[in-house]
């Protein structure tokens, strides 16, 4: 089904007349994909792994959604590589996630432009607030509670990880479960989202989609979004937005 793209001027009305806002996590909320990254080759170094992603690599890795399928990715491209365990892979992971949370307390991974201002000014409209992410809870908490305070998941009326589903991103299984969560219809709700893979996602779901572009996902291919923005500030000021002609 074609969706009419939106005016300029209408961007900030597409979100205050949502019945709920949902959100992804990494690129979206915060630009973590770079503590990611440092986090993971953390873990390499830790077990021994004679492996580094540089940001090239790790761009071309973030097609593959999930921190664990990622791992498997990579090993699988290697030539010679030692054989890794599902149970090796998942102490990777558990290293790599403890660092990112270390990172994370340092305070260096603040919420991107408009985010703290657009949660609070959204709930004081009486819309409700989701998360549909691929990363972990562990990852949502570390970075919230930093950013938000510890009570952060009360303001929100659906947490939906990437474990939680079966099929992660671009499957549009988390969006499926938020809508489940909330009792609400696709059409009233706007996902917020920063990858082309978070769009598809979204999109399967038959959520309209605003997009915040970021560092590794500026590129993507976002026709099917209703509405482009370089961040979420945008939708306080007059906005310099990319209008899809033909959003799907």
């Amino acid at each position: 089904m074609q969706a009419e793209a939106i005016a300029p001027a209408d961007a900030a009305a597409l979100i205050r007349n949502a019945a709920a806002l949902i959100f992804d996590v990494d690129g979206t909320l915060a630009e973590t994909e770079e503590l990611h990254r440092r986090a993971f080759n953390h873990a390499f170094a830790r077990r021994g792994l004679d492996w580094h992603w540089d940001r090239a690599v790790y761009r071309d890795l973030l097609r593959v959604t999930g921190g664990k399928e990622r791992i498997r990715a990579f090993h699988a491209r290697q030539w010679i590589a030692p054989p890794l365990s599902d149970a090796d892979i998942a102490e990777l992971h558990r290293i790599k996630t403890a660092h990112y949370a270390e990172l994370i307390e340092t305070g260096c991974c603040p919420l991107r432009p408009g985010v703290a201002e657009l949660l609070p000014a959204a709930k004081a409209r009486g819309q409700r607030l989701a998360i549909a992410t691929t990363t972990s809870h562990g990852n949502i908490d570390a970075l919230l509670s930093k950013a938000l305070g510890r009570r952060w998941a009360a303001d929100f009326d659906a947490i939906v990880a990437g474990d939680d589903v079966r099929h992660k991103k671009p499957a549009a299984d988390v969006y499926l479960e938020v809508l489940a969560r909330l009792k609400l219809e696709a059409a009233d709700c706007i996902a917020i989202e920063d990858s082309a893979n978070g769009l598809i996602a979204a999109s399967g779901a038959g959520i309209p989609v605003l997009i915040t572009r970021s560092m590794y996902f500026q590129d993507d291919d976002f026709s099917a979004a209703r509405v482009v923005l370089d961040d979420l500030s945008e939708l306080a000021a007059k906005p310099r937005i990319v209008i899809q002609p033909h959003a799907q």
